[in-house]
């Protein structure tokens, strides 16, 4: 060999570590050696102390210190079955083990008795990729007497994100009260209202007589504030096992004032059901409906933007083609109302309603306006829409008023507003409607501000130099209305508490027709017509954000296509499908 002899050389025999393992399994097997025996209550396993001791501290507590079982021949464990052990003995000498969802928990119960920690946690690991709605419920109670965290974690997601398929599992009728109040009661529960009650009762009626007692406490959880009116009135209000129990017909009949009842005033000592916030599941989403999009051509689209994602969705397509109709959100489901209907036959004003369900992402048709009305605006306030104004089937302006009642899904005739305007902008505070503007039938505008009082069906006016917009939105942010542009760059806050007007940062462009919202307590503006410098009217696509407590514009960047003529809404709901 060339130059200096190696002296020294390490040789490592990776072989050796398994086939060692692998021989001392077969001795096991022919009882070769073994020294002692481990014992069920009906099968004996020949074993060697020292394979056992280095395998787990538990062996290796019982075999090296002064315990009784050190010096025995035979040692008999307890609070485990024959082919469990069976499975670990062979584990320790092979390393390998079968894990199944029939053995799985058998074995975490034998590797965290005898402490075969590295088995134990891949058990765990196994039970995360297996987890579904229907057992989610299960691994909480697992993770918990074994004070697993990690399963602990991933089973509660699960079981917070999958209500609907947890709610109807047999594990939930297996709960406690206090893990079902836990659980019902957790902010992050990706349910609606109405689930939850429907969850309760389910859990009751399981066991009508054992668990009644604990209505009261399990009602508690249902924010009533936020279910939907209707589900409200027929079904909760008349369920036997809720008017059966005296502190939950209190209840509901508080909910049922502050949500039913237009006087908003609320006794001495009693905390406004307000306090208690949506659960962190809804979100808020900004949706453009109809209107008139890229050359001028009537739209059936419906969008939906995330602002979380700062994405557009596109949602279930109108019924038909609607030009000038009015949009309103009102418990999670958007309301189309009248405008004209085209089609071959020519422009027919309709009186027809369209809702689309947020939730279903279906439209269906809903029961028709009493009036026929195009370039009407429409509002909702608690449980009503109202239908205001416009241009009625003989083309005159209307001055009428009607109202849709969405628990009784029915129309009256309300008051006639004072004066008979186009495009006023429009919004609603404290049983109140305020008509801000618009214009006349000889398309001058109306320096007017019209208040309708809801309780009493009344309305009065305010004249004043302040007001000139037409074509424009109004939104609610505290306690001001904000008057967004009206062939005007000008924005201005009336405040409610002042009876005042302030003025506000101006948009860029002199826009009307155009769209507005508010979304996390900033105000959305969509689309609209542009007037420029030389009296061109330009069709935008622009999609622009004023934050009221800064007091500055910001763009959001642009919508899918140009748009006017619009609906421009906020709605909450649970993200299911809208990903």
């Amino acid at each position: 060999m060339d130059g200096e002899a190696c002296e020294v050389f390490l040789f490592h025999d990776e072989d050796l570590s398994c086939d060692l393992l692998r021989k001392l399994n077969e001795l096991r097997e022919a009882c070769l050696l073994t020294d002692v025996i481990i014992c069920t209550d009906d099968c004996d396993f020949p074993c060697h102390r020292n394979v056992l001791a280095s395998s787990s501290p538990y062996f290796r507590a019982m075999f090296c210190n002064n315990f009784r079982e050190s010096g025995q021949g035979r040692v008999t464990l307890m609070g485990i079955d024959s082919d469990t052990l069976r499975q670990l003995i062979i584990y320790v000498y092979t390393g390998e083990m079968l894990i199944t969802l029939h053995n799985v928990f058998q074995l975490i119960q034998g590797a965290s008795l005898l402490q075969y920690e590295k088995l134990l946690g891949t058990c765990f690991k196994f039970l995360q990729d297996q987890m579904t709605p229907q057992n989610c419920l299960s691994m909480i109670r697992l993770s918990d007497f074994f004070s697993c965290e990690n399963l602990k974690e991933k089973a509660r997601q699960i079981a917070l994100q999958c209500f609907k398929e947890v709610s109807i599992s047999e594990d939930l009728k297996d709960l406690c009260v206090s893990e079902l109040l836990d659980y019902l009661g957790d902010d992050d529960l990706c349910g609606e209202e109405e689930q939850v009650f429907e969850t309760l009762m389910t859990w009751i009626r399981h066991d009508v007589e054992g668990r009644k007692c604990y209505m009261q406490e399990l009602f508690e959880k249902v924010r009533l504030q936020y279910v939907h009116p209707t589900f409200l009135f027929h079904f909760i209000a008349s369920d036997p096992l809720i008017q059966s129990s005296r502190s939950c017909r209190t209840m509901l009949e508080h909910a049922c004032t502050v949500l039913f009842s237009l006087n908003t005033t609320v006794s001495p000592g009693i905390k406004p059901m307000w306090h208690v916030p949506r659960r962190f599941s809804h979100q808020e989403f900004l949706i453009n409906v109809g209107g008139r999009k890229d050359s001028q051509q009537t739209s059936r689209d419906v969008l939906l933007y995330n602002e979380k994602t700062n994405q557009w969705l596109r949602l279930a397509k109108l019924p038909l083609r609607l030009h000038k109709a009015s949009a309103v959100g009102l418990h999670g489901s958007v309301y189309v109302l009248g405008g004209l209907s085209i089609n071959k036959k020519g422009n027919i004003v309709t009186s027809s309603v369209y809702i689309l369900s947020l939730k279903l992402n279906q439209w269906c048709k809903g029961e028709p306006m009493l009036v026929p009305r195009y370039s009407h605006r429409s509002i909702g306030y608690r449980n009503y829409v109202f239908a205001i104004g416009g241009i009625g089937e003989k083309q005159e302006i209307l001055s009428s008023v009607e109202r849709f009642d969405s628990i009784y899904n029915s129309w009256e005739t309300m008051s006639s507003m004072p004066v008979a305007v186009l495009h006023p902008a429009v919004a609603a505070k404290d049983q109140r409607i305020y008509l801000f503007g618009g214009e006349d039938e000889m398309q001058n505008p109306v320096r007017l501000i019209q208040v309708y009082n809801i309780a009493r069906n009344m309305w009065f006016r305010m004249e004043t130099r302040m007001v000139k917009n037409v074509c424009a939105p109004a939104v609610v942010v505290g306690d001001k209305i904000i008057i967004i542009g009206g062939y005007t760059r000008r924005i201005i806050a009336y405040d409610l508490t002042k009876n005042a007007f302030i003025k506000c940062a101006d948009m860029k462009d002199r826009r009307m027709h155009h769209g507005a919202t508010v979304l996390q307590n900033k105000i959305y503006v969509t689309g609209g017509r542009c007037l420029n410098v030389d009296n061109t009217i330009e069709d935008s696509d622009s999609f622009d954000c004023y934050d009221p407590d800064t007091d500055k514009w910001t763009s959001k960047g642009k919508l899918p296509t140009t748009l006017f003529d619009h609906g421009c809404l906020t709605l909450q709901c649970i993200p299911t499908h809208l990903g």
